[in-house]
C-alpha cells in the first residue's frame, strides 16, 4: 500500500527539532516540536517515544516525551487533535547531524490510533 505524498509531506513540514551542545560536550539539549493532525479521532492518549540517529548509527531515545520534556503549561493533553506540542530535554550528544528519527506510539490508552 504505497503511503499519499501529502501525507509525508505534512509530517515533514509538522516535525521539526533542534539541538544545543553544553559546555561539557557530554550532555545536547534537544528541543522537539509535533503536531497532532486535524482529523477527527487523530489525538492519542498513548506514550509517545523518539529514536534519533546520526549517519554513524548512534542514537539517543527518549521514551516518554511528556515526562523526559513536556514543556506546556500544567494539566496539558498532550498529542491531541491539532495540537502543536513542545518539549525540550537533555540527551547524549550525537557525534554527527541527526539523520533519522522515529517517533513512535506504544498503542496504550484511548485513541492508540494516533495521527501526526
Amino acid at each position: 500500500m504505497a503511503i499519499p505524498a501529502q501525507l509525508i509531506l505534512s509530517f515533514f513540514l509538522l516535525f521539526s527539532f533542534s539541538t544545543t551542545a553544553l559546555a561539557d560536550d557530554e550532555d545536547c539539549v534537544y528541543s522537539v516540536y509535533i503536531r497532532t493532525g486535524s482529523i477527527i479521532k487523530g489525538g492519542t492518549d498513548s506514550i509517545i517515544s523518539l529514536k534519533l540517529e546520526d549517519a554513524y548509527g548512534e542514537s539517543v531515545e527518549i521514551t516518554n516525551m511528556e515526562t523526559w520534556g513536556g514543556l506546556m503549561e500544567p494539566g496539558h493533553d498532550y498529542f491531541e487533535r491539532g495540537n502543536l506540542d513542545i518539549f525540550s530535554g537533555r540527551g547524549r550528544c550525537l557525534d554527527a547531524p541527526v539523520c533519522s528519527m522515529n517517533l513512535t506510539s506504544d498503542g496504550s490508552g484511548t485513541g492508540h490510533g494516533w495521527y501526526c
